[in-house]
């Protein structure tokens, strides 16, 4: 769900200092700030130093797919690198963001020079690629419930706030979807009668939700 990146961070820190630094710059983003918008060329790649951001892609019935919200050390704009393409999703931060930016075409010579951030480029794609199939086979197997409880687990476990927009858009349904189930779990006295708190203790939690794999 929240994907960081310490390794990436952490190269991205040895590479500022370095003699190749200058070429860095780095940018501050408020909350709703876009750092790559869905359609157009990009003239950065970013990498987030500190703060979150949510990839996500606007269908043409005006509805946002949320596909993962990226925090520390993650990369955007490194596929539109690749692809020679406009950019397939909108980034847009959704906390106080401050990000390394590179120039496309350095950053495009870079991955032919430069092993390490080569490596970390492909093993970044790797990851997103099989949590991407990890999710929609969940999306298929289990019902929205357990969809739901999940999702507010690690919401719980990584101390986000988001907006009901944000996790409907991530779950890929309707807000109205996401009203319906809510209050399908506080009439079951899962989830607090007010805000999105669970109502269960640890034990009980995973007691119900190991009921979805019978």
């Amino acid at each position: 769900m929240l994907f960081t990146n310490p390794d990436f961070s952490a190269y991205m820190e040895q590479l500022a200092g370095s003699s190749q630094g200058g070429h860095i710059a780095t940018r501050q983003y408020a909350p709703g700030a876009m750092l790559l918008r869905q359609g157009e060329n990009i003239h950065h790649v970013y990498i987030i130093r500190e703060g979150i951001t949510k990839c996500y892609m606007r269908e043409e019935n005006g509805k946002d797919f949320i596909f993962e919200f990226l925090g520390q050390g993650e990369v955007t704009g490194e596929l539109e690198v690749i692809r020679k393409a406009a950019c397939l999703c909108t980034i847009e931060a959704i906390t106080p963001v401050s990000a390394w930016a590179i120039p496309r075409d350095l950053f495009s010579s870079w991955l032919y020079k430069d092993a390490t951030l080569n490596r970390l480029v492909m093993e970044e794609l790797a990851t997103r690629l099989a949590q991407t199939c990890i999710r929609a086979s969940y999306q298929q197997i289990y019902p929205l419930e357990y969809g739901l409880l999940r999702f507010l687990v690690l919401i719980d476990q990584q101390q986000l706030h988001l907006s009901k927009k944000d996790i409907a858009g991530y779950l890929a349904i309707s807000v109205r979807s996401f009203n319906r189930t809510v209050k399908q779990l506080r009439e079951k006295k899962v989830l607090a009668t007010e805000g999105l708190q669970l109502h269960l203790s640890e034990q009980q939690l995973e007691a119900l939700l190991r009921r979805f794999d019978d």
